[in-house]
């Protein structure tokens, strides 16, 4: 077997196979002798049909499973001759086989960039000091509020104010005639002020007193979110039954025993300033990252294999789509397709491909190696977190020997990042104004 290599690029391959006459034929000898065993022939008894005859009726058939053979049987082959480590799958089109001579085909691959050793010493990186503020704190707090907020009946007589909670029924016209998009809807409730229906709704409701009927007519936008809504313009008859306010309790002790194992309030405060500590530190760790990886890229050059990015541009996708399919939403209901999604994200699909293979290449150049204590206590953590036994972790991975491989190289380039932060210089700083309007 003749194996060439033509460079396309220092990624991309054309390797170029060629398989002896000799092989051909004794292939194409033992194919048309199975097929004679096995062929049913009007004419001939099984097994008596001449080579002429089955090659008349089955050429083409045979030649095409024999050249698939071919290709299956020389390709590993071919590749290690050609000292090619490949990435993603080859791109084959088999050509026809001939009666004779060799059989030539070509395969066009993709390899991983051949990096220089990195020097990831000595970087100079800053590190923000986040602190908990009392605005903060107070932001927090009052979401909890919000959450025991209760909605109490109006005791005074009065009409709808902004803020209020109210239960109308509605139906909408266009042109004096119901329409479908609009149609009678009894005790529905909603917060004046809100926009839920359209904010120019919300505010003719203001002064109605409970059992009082009102004509609305508003005119939705181009961009409203129901496009057999968009730019109507639509007369809404509404009548209101009731009125509730919401009634906030005090933060206080109290308030802090709702949430089950808090005593005081301080107990409570000092579990949110915990939580944000947690936040603002993975925050720091986030930034530091990015800082390292801008560096690295920089002075690190090397050409991306498109497979590898299409494969990391795939799986940003499949995030995207999970997430859109859990608010069950889909990417037509948000003005996207699959091809917008694949433009936007392929940026960050090259950033992310490139911190693998830079990591890669330092756990590479640093002979780092997996202790079983260290794949241990990640196990662990992975059961906690996921509430899972422990057990049926190792179980899984064991099952997954490919998930498995990835894990332990995600743990790698995990432990590649902690040197590279070990062996640079951190300076703390507090962090600007922009970055804590950020948080």
């Amino acid at each position: 077997m003749k194996v060439t290599v033509e460079n396309v690029s220092s990624v991309k391959k054309i390797m170029h196979v060629e398989i002896p006459e000799e092989k051909v034929v004794s292939e194409l000898n033992n194919a048309y002798k199975q097929l004679k065993n096995t062929a049913k022939i009007k004419g001939f008894r099984k097994g008596k049909a001449p080579r002429s005859v089955l090659e008349r009726l089955f050429k083409k058939d045979v030649h095409n499973d024999v050249s698939s053979q071919l290709i299956q049987d020389s390709f590993i082959q071919a590749l290690k001759e050609a000292d090619l480590d490949i990435v993603g799958k080859p791109e084959i089109d088999p050509p026809g086989l001939d009666k004779k001579g060799p059989y030539k085909y070509s395969a066009t691959v993709e390899i991983k960039p051949k990096i220089e050793d990195i020097d990831f010493k000595n970087l100079t990186l800053k590190k923000n000091l986040y602190h908990v503020t009392d605005e903060e704190m107070d932001t927090q707090l009052n979401m909890l509020r919000k959450n025991l907020a209760k909605q109490n009946p109006i005791a005074e007589d009065r009409g709808v104010r902004e803020n209020d909670f109210v239960l109308i029924d509605y139906e909408g016209f266009k042109n004096g005639n119901p329409f479908a998009e609009t149609q009678k809807t009894e005790n529905h409730a909603l917060k004046v002020g809100e926009g839920k229906i359209l904010k120019e709704f919300d505010d003719q409701l203001i002064g109605m007193k409970m059992g009082d009927s009102r004509e609305i007519k508003v005119k939705f936008p181009e961009d409203y979110f129901n496009a057999k809504l968009a730019n109507q313009e639509i007369t809404f008859q509404v009548t209101l039954h009731e009125i509730r306010e919401e009634v906030l309790p005090e933060i206080d002790d109290e308030f802090a025993k709702n949430f089950g194992q808090y005593e005081t309030l301080k107990d409570l405060k000092d579990a949110i300033t915990e939580n944000l500590d947690q936040g603002y530190a993975k925050r720091a760790e986030q930034e530091i990252s990015e800082q390292i990886f801008k560096s690295l890229i920089k002075k690190t050059e090397f050409e991306l294999p498109d497979s590898m990015v299409d494969y990391e541009l795939e799986g940003i996708i499949k995030e995207v789509e999970s997430a859109f399919s859990y608010h069950n939403k889909s990417l037509e209901d948000q003005g996207l397709s699959r091809e917008i999604l694949l433009e936007q994200h392929r940026e960050l699909a090259e950033k992310k491909v490139r911190r693998h293979l830079i990591l890669g290449k330092i756990v590479e150049q640093e002979n780092m190696t997996l202790s079983d204590e260290e794949l241990e206590n990640s196990f662990e953590e992975m059961a906690k977190g996921y509430k899972q036994p422990v057990e049926e972790i190792k179980k899984y991975y064991s099952q997954n020997k490919d998930n498995l491989e990835f894990f332990k190289q995600t743990l790698l380039e995990k432990n590649a990042l902690d040197l590279i932060i070990k062996n640079s210089i951190i300076e703390e700083v507090e962090p600007s104004l922009e970055q804590k309007s950020e948080i």
